[in-house]
């Protein structure tokens, strides 16, 4: 009888690990799909935003409205957008008065927006789907390394918006003249490349090679049926 109790529970347990695996494959399959939608929807808005007729901007927005809303309740931060805002309205509206006067600025003002329209579905997908999803659903139609280095990237955007933001106020306190203000100079954005963009640059590199090493170092590339990141 203990002998035929034992059969049944190893019975019981293998047809558990079986449904297991097979509600585990399902949802991964399952999230796959919806980080494919995920991505032909930002490549489709991003493309919009730079494309798109003037008349067709206003849905445009609705639309990246309803993305911005469910990125915050996603616990994103508005902040990223709005430093991408300011930095873009100050130097594109500084090159068109620059090179156009006062006529053009308002073509200026239209530049701004699209690019920030273009930056809002990247920062939404970022928030939603994970990288290592990204990278999986990209190995359908890309190489594996291709889409590791993809996903990858898209993983490190949070990371160096962190960094730059640290570098910016250690620059500041450290006397640099890039604060808003001073760099409604154009003799300062060179102040501003050396002391934050080639930082964060050097930054990015190094970090960019530790991933390589570390991917090394897992073998990646060595099989012929990788495991996605994660």
């Amino acid at each position: 009888m203990r002998a035929k109790g034992r059969h049944k529970a190893t019975e019981y347990r293998g047809a558990a690990g079986f449904d297991h695996h097979r509600l585990e494959r399902a949802a991964a399959r399952k999230s796959g799909y919806i980080t494919a939608t995920s991505l032909i929807l930002v490549l489709l808005l991003s493309s919009g935003a730079f494309f798109l007729p003037d008349r067709y901007i206003p849905g445009l927005i609705a639309c990246e409205i309803c993305l911005v809303i469910h990125g915050v309740y996603r616990r994103g931060s508005l902040g990223v957008i709005a430093r991408v805002f300011f930095v873009q309205l100050t130097i594109t509206m500084s090159l068109y008065y620059l090179i156009h006067g006062q006529s053009q600025l308002a073509q200026g003002a239209v530049a701004v927006l699209r690019i920030l329209l273009a930056f809002i579905p990247g920062w939404w997908l970022s928030i939603t789907c994970a990288p290592e999803r990204i990278g999986e659903v990209l190995t359908w139609v890309l190489p594996v390394k291709w889409a590791f280095v993809i996903a990858a990237s898209i993983s490190l955007l949070p990371y160096m918006t962190v960094e730059l933001r640290e570098i910016y106020h250690i620059q500041c306190l450290r006397g640099a003249r890039i604060n808003p203000k001073a760099l409604r100079d154009p003799r300062n954005w060179s102040e501003l490349i050396n002391c934050v963009i080639f930082p964060v640059l050097i930054q990015l590199l190094k970090l960019s090679r530790q991933i390589a090493v570390a991917a090394q170092l897992r073998y990646f590339g060595k099989s012929n049926q990788p495991t996605h990141w994660r």
